[in-house]
This record gives structure tokens, sequence and C-alpha cells, in this order.
């Protein structure tokens, strides 16, 4: 069974005993969490929400709370003598998917 939930403005298509990284959410490592904003379920029947699935929830783990790679912004005009260099690190939180119920 699988589903596809909504977080940080975002969808996932998720079952149980994935991992994912999502936008940072509140919490400590090893600690639940529960969405309530299912679009989807799926398996031997589908089931479409308009826009959510009512009494589905997904349950997961938290594995991680962490920054990504760092990326370079580089911003330049030729010609201007403008250059600009910044680092950025963004938070995230990583989980493991720990129940799917309908």
């Amino acid at each position: 069974m699988y589903a596809v939930i909504k977080t940080g403005g975002k969808q996932y298509r998720v079952s149980e005993g994935d991992r994912l990284r999502v936008e940072k959410l509140p919490g400590e490592v090893g600690t639940s969490v529960t969405f309530d904003q299912i679009l989807m379920l799926g398996g031997e029947t589908v089931a479409i929400g308009a826009p959510l699935v009512a009494g589905a929830k997904v349950t997961a783990e938290i594995v991680a709370q962490d920054r990504a790679k760092k990326i370079i912004v580089f911003k330049f005009r030729r010609r201007k003598n403008y250059r600009r260099k910044r680092g950025h690190r963004q938070p995230y939180t990583e989980l493991r998917i720990t129940g799917v119920s309908a």
C-alpha cells in the first residue's frame, strides 16, 4: 500500500519502510510524526481525495535533523565590477515511514 502525502509545500509518494528527506519539521530524532494530509491511497483499490482522503494517515519516525550540502549562489553583472558570492545549506528532516493506514 502506498500514499501520496503533502508536506512542506511538496508532494511525496511513500510506502511503509521508505526513507525520505522533507523540509524541516519540528521534533527530536526518534520521535514519531503523523501526516493527515493524504491526497491519494493506492494498492488493490485506489482512493483519490477531493482534496484529501478522509480518515487516512501516515506515520513516520524522525531519523535525522540535518542540513543539505552547500550550494553556491553567485551573482555577476558583466562589465560592472559586480560580484556577490554566498553559500546556502537548506535544513531538512529525514524520515522513515512506519505505517500507512486508511
